[in-house]
Protein backbone atom coordinates (compact mmCIF):
# COMPACT_ATOMS: atom_id res chain seq x y z
CA UNK A 1 0.00 0.00 0.00
CA UNK A 2 2.55 2.38 1.15
CA UNK A 3 4.37 1.79 -2.44
CA UNK A 4 1.51 2.47 -4.35
CA UNK A 5 1.00 5.76 -2.89
CA UNK A 6 4.24 6.81 -3.34
CA UNK A 7 3.91 5.60 -6.82
CA UNK A 8 0.81 8.09 -7.12
CA UNK A 9 2.65 11.12 -5.50
CA UNK A 10 5.32 10.74 -8.03
CA UNK A 11 3.13 10.53 -10.83
CA UNK A 12 1.64 13.69 -9.55
CA UNK A 13 4.27 15.76 -9.21
CA UNK A 14 5.84 14.49 -12.33
CA UNK A 15 2.50 15.39 -13.90
CA UNK A 16 2.40 19.27 -12.11
CA UNK A 17 5.77 19.53 -12.32
CA UNK A 18 5.89 19.38 -15.82
CA UNK A 19 3.14 20.66 -16.90
CA UNK A 20 4.09 23.84 -14.59
CA UNK A 21 7.37 24.40 -17.04
CA UNK A 22 5.53 24.19 -20.04
CA UNK A 23 2.86 26.69 -18.67
CA UNK A 24 6.17 29.07 -17.63
CA UNK A 25 7.20 28.67 -20.84
CA UNK A 26 4.58 29.50 -23.03
CA UNK A 27 2.25 31.40 -20.37
CA UNK A 28 4.99 33.75 -18.84
CA UNK A 29 7.76 33.83 -21.62
CA UNK A 30 10.69 31.60 -19.71
CA UNK A 31 12.98 30.31 -22.00
CA UNK A 32 12.65 27.28 -24.27
CA UNK A 33 14.38 24.28 -22.07
CA UNK A 34 11.71 25.29 -19.33
CA UNK A 35 9.13 24.04 -21.78
CA UNK A 36 11.62 20.94 -23.18
CA UNK A 37 12.39 19.70 -19.70
CA UNK A 38 8.48 19.95 -18.63
CA UNK A 39 7.65 17.65 -21.55
CA UNK A 40 10.55 15.29 -20.37
CA UNK A 41 9.62 15.56 -17.01
CA UNK A 42 5.41 14.87 -18.82
CA UNK A 43 7.06 11.36 -20.31
CA UNK A 44 7.77 10.14 -17.31
CA UNK A 45 4.42 10.86 -15.88
CA UNK A 46 3.54 8.46 -18.63
CA UNK A 47 5.20 5.95 -17.66
CA UNK A 48 5.40 6.33 -14.01
CA UNK A 49 1.78 4.88 -13.01
CA UNK A 50 2.77 1.76 -15.07
CA UNK A 51 4.54 0.60 -11.81
CA UNK A 52 1.23 0.18 -10.16
CA UNK A 53 0.26 -3.24 -8.98
CA UNK A 54 -3.17 -2.68 -9.54
CA UNK A 55 -4.59 -4.57 -12.69
CA UNK A 56 -6.76 -2.09 -14.04
CA UNK A 57 -5.76 0.77 -16.32
CA UNK A 58 -8.92 2.60 -15.51
CA UNK A 59 -9.58 1.91 -11.99
CA UNK A 60 -5.87 3.32 -11.09
CA UNK A 61 -6.51 6.78 -13.31
CA UNK A 62 -9.52 7.16 -11.76
CA UNK A 63 -7.71 6.86 -8.60
CA UNK A 64 -5.02 9.14 -9.53
CA UNK A 65 -7.01 11.71 -10.55
CA UNK A 66 -8.05 12.49 -7.00
CA UNK A 67 -4.56 12.24 -5.86
CA UNK A 68 -4.05 14.80 -8.47
CA UNK A 69 -6.54 16.96 -7.32
CA UNK A 70 -4.96 17.08 -3.73
CA UNK A 71 -1.77 16.89 -5.04
CA UNK A 72 -2.21 20.70 -7.25
CA UNK A 73 -4.26 22.14 -4.41
CA UNK A 74 -0.60 21.48 -2.03
CA UNK A 75 1.47 22.36 -5.00
CA UNK A 76 -0.79 25.78 -5.75
CA UNK A 77 -0.02 26.70 -1.83
CA UNK A 78 3.79 25.80 -1.85
CA UNK A 79 4.59 27.27 -5.20
CA UNK A 80 2.21 29.57 -6.35
CA UNK A 81 1.90 30.87 -2.47
CA UNK A 82 -2.10 30.75 -3.17
CA UNK A 83 -3.56 29.56 0.75
CA UNK A 84 -6.47 26.85 0.23
CA UNK A 85 -9.78 27.73 1.47
CA UNK A 86 -11.99 25.67 3.33
CA UNK A 87 -13.55 24.81 0.75
CA UNK A 88 -10.48 23.30 -0.99
CA UNK A 89 -9.74 21.02 1.83
CA UNK A 90 -13.23 19.97 1.89
CA UNK A 91 -12.75 18.46 -1.53
CA UNK A 92 -9.36 17.64 -1.20
CA UNK A 93 -10.78 15.40 1.63
CA UNK A 94 -13.97 14.17 -0.35
CA UNK A 95 -11.09 13.00 -3.44
CA UNK A 96 -9.21 11.49 -0.49
CA UNK A 97 -11.73 9.38 0.42
CA UNK A 98 -12.83 8.47 -3.22
CA UNK A 99 -9.58 7.16 -3.62
CA UNK A 100 -9.35 5.05 -1.10
CA UNK A 101 -12.65 3.61 -1.80
CA UNK A 102 -11.60 3.01 -5.41
CA UNK A 103 -8.90 1.42 -4.72
CA UNK A 104 -8.77 -0.64 -1.40
CA UNK A 105 -12.72 -1.51 -0.95
CA UNK A 106 -13.08 -5.19 -0.18
CA UNK A 107 -14.34 -6.97 -4.07
CA UNK A 108 -15.34 -10.27 -4.77
CA UNK A 109 -13.04 -12.33 -7.26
Amino acid sequence: MTFAILIFIAAGIAEIGGGYLVWLWLREAKPLWYGVAGSIILIGYGIIPTFQSFPSFGRVYAAYGGVFIILAVLWGWGVDKKMPDLYDWIGAAICLVGVSVMLWAPRGS
